[in-house]
């Protein structure tokens, strides 16, 4: 059942990289919207989830934050190690993107899809209810894993054959993670530790990049809606699926 449920999981992330692919025209809200995606993931999906997962304190602070600012952290040191390496090579350190960044930051989001996958299979074997709210939950947000996905890969230089690589990539991830949990469970503390790490490197992306270029040519009213309009999204889905 859990991994029947996740199909709809693998549909809903095409249908939202196929959205991505086609509104190319309108490059500065498809990054817009893919920005305001990502900040309302990170915020009201993921980090409450982090933090509830991984109650311990470190000195004081939360284990999830501590490693949400290590994932920030992280993205920014690997780009910036990239940006010198192109630029060791002759390459203006401005005005081009590592491609080697995209495709990270893509299997970051592979990474993530196949662990909501996970997430399925452990809550189908808590009961079917449990199961179904949390697969409803995966589907609704996956949909914006696709959109991100396909954006990220793209937006870095990436050719087109690649991005759609990775957005199948996406796509099979949740299926093949709900496969994976009949034959072995995580720890909860470890998943937490996870979405913190993870969450912290997906808000770089899109506060430091994503968001940065969806305005650099662009600077209109309505991108900045679609911005809004994408973190809203999300927090209706998060509603919803309470």
């Amino acid at each position: 059942m859990a991994v029947f449920v996740a199909l709809g999981a693998f549909l809903m992330t095409l249908a939202g990289g196929w959205t991505a692919q086609r509104v190319t025209d309108r490059r500065h809200l498809v990054l817009g919207l893919a920005g305001g995606l990502m900040l309302g993931v990170v915020g009201l999906d993921l980090l409450p989830e982090a933090l509830e997962a991984a109650g311990d304190e470190v000195f004081g602070v939360p284990e999830a934050l501590l490693l949400f600012v290590a994932g920030f952290l992280l993205a920014h040191m690997v780009e910036r190690l990239l940006a010198a390496r192109r630029a060791a090579h002759g390459a203006d350190e401005h005005g081009q993107r590592s491609p080697q960044v995209g495709l990270t930051a893509a299997a970051a989001m592979v990474g993530h899809s196949a662990m909501d996958g996970v997430a399925i299979g452990a809550a189908f074997q808590v009961g079917g209810g449990m199961g179904v709210a949390v697969a409803m939950a995966v589907i609704a947000h996956d949909f914006a894993d696709g959109f991100n996905t396909y954006t990220l890969t793209s937006l870095y230089g990436n050719a087109r054959r690649r991005a759609i690589a990775m957005l199948v990539a996406d796509a099979l991830a949740p299926v093949a993670g709900a496969a994976s949990t009949l034959f072995f469970t995580i720890a909860e503390g470890v998943l937490g530790a996870y979405l913190g790490l993870f969450g912290g490197v997906l808000l770089y992306l899109a506060a430091a990049e994503i968001l940065p270029e969806a305005h650099h040519e662009h600077p209109a009213r309505s991108t900045l809606l679609c911005t809004v309009a994408g973190a809203a999204f999300i927090w209706l889905v998060v509603g919803v699926a309470e």
